[in-house]
């Protein structure tokens, strides 16, 4: 009879972990989208740069951002504002991803750092997201993800050095504060998309930020005399719309059922897809190094997207309960966003 008990227990099982499996690589195809609406970024900028000041467009991004989110939330019927108890998460999410990364990412290339060398650095994005992912959502990974994740850092700086001087400038710095910024952006924005559907993460946040992102906007375009192009606005276009609005649905929602940090890791892609388009619409131009970048990365990907831990079914429903009752994002490795 117990050998009996044990074969009907065996298909529940069964079935929990392939839902698992489904759940995850639906986050993962969910944040690939995102990884693409993000990889036109840095082209992008640099479109919007060549009539606007680099301060104008990274706060003006989100104030026009945050209008969109205004209309999405009134035509939902949601409230402008998040509850209370997430008000820390989302003022995270405004220093991160909001304001931070638009502004230190900008900034570094009108100080000179070219789109390649711009999205190379920025590549180390996934091991700065998995280890806040581990500090901030209760994540955590096996050892082989962090050795994938190893070996993609390692191959994006060696891509990095035999691009660029090998020293340490000015723009660097501001690259880095950028990666940071949205590591801490990302990872909060996925623990919240476990209780909130993407899309009203980053509304939220753009409306948290308006008042702050509104006027600034207002007295940049008095002062800096910008100069209206076709191809400036449509560079404000895309990181208005696509960058600060459109590319954080899929990609919270990706974030949340994949998991933070495994999730994350489809954006060591990104560097690579920031290429293509520099040399597409900038004519960058790149050789062997790039292709040897490519192969690397994308064989980390794979190691990393097979490397997560199964999770305890039962854990994580207990855990999600917890989360309901107290109104809070749960804390265990694949929640269950909605898109």
């Amino acid at each position: 009879m117990k050998t009996d008990n044990s074969a009907i227990a065996s298909p529940p099982v069964a079935l929990h972990m392939a839902a698992d499996r489904r759940r995850a690589w639906r986050g993962t195809l969910l944040a690939g989208i995102g990884v693409i609406a993000f990889s036109g970024s840095f082209p992008a900028t640099v479109f919007a740069m060549r009539g606007l000041d680099p301060y104008l467009v990274a706060i003006g991004r989100a104030a026009f951002a945050s209008i969109v989110a205004v209309i999405c939330l009134k035509v939902a019927g949601a409230p402008l504002l998040p509850p209370r108890a997430h008000l820390r998460s989302y003022g995270l999410i405004v220093l991160g991803v909001v304001v931070g990364f638009p502004l230190f990412s900008g900034l570094a290339l009108h100080s000179g750092a070219s789109t390649a060398h711009s999205a190379v650095v920025i590549g180390l994005l996934p091991a700065a997201t998995a280890a806040c992912a581990v500090l901030r959502a209760g994540e955590r990974p096996r050892v082989l993800f962090w050795l994938a994740c190893a070996g993609g850092v390692v191959s994006i700086t060696a891509f990095t050095l035999t691009r660029g001087s090998g020293e340490f400038a000015g723009a660097d710095l501001l690259l880095v504060l950028a990666l940071l910024s949205a590591a801490v952006g990302y990872t909060e924005g996925g623990r919240l998309a476990r209780a909130e559907p993407g899309w009203r993460v980053i509304s939220y946040a753009l409306v948290m930020a308006a008042p702050l992102t509104v006027p600034a906007t207002v007295v940049l375009a008095l002062v800096t005399d910008p100069r209206l192009t076709a191809v400036s606005l449509a560079g404000f276009a895309y990181v208005s719309l696509i960058s600060m609005f459109l590319g954080f649905i899929p990609w919270y929602a990706g974030l949340a059922i994949g998991g933070i940090a495994r999730a994350g890791q489809v954006q060591l892609t990104q560097p690579l897809l920031t290429l293509v388009w520099a040399w597409l619409l900038l004519d960058e131009r790149f050789g062997v190094a790039t292709v040897v970048a490519a192969t690397a990365v994308l064989v980390c990907v794979a190691v990393s997207q097979g490397s997560r831990r199964g999770a305890d079914p039962g854990r994580e429903r207990g855990l999600r309960a917890r989360a309901r009752r107290r109104s809070l994002p749960d804390t265990g490795e694949s929640g269950a966003g909605r898109a």
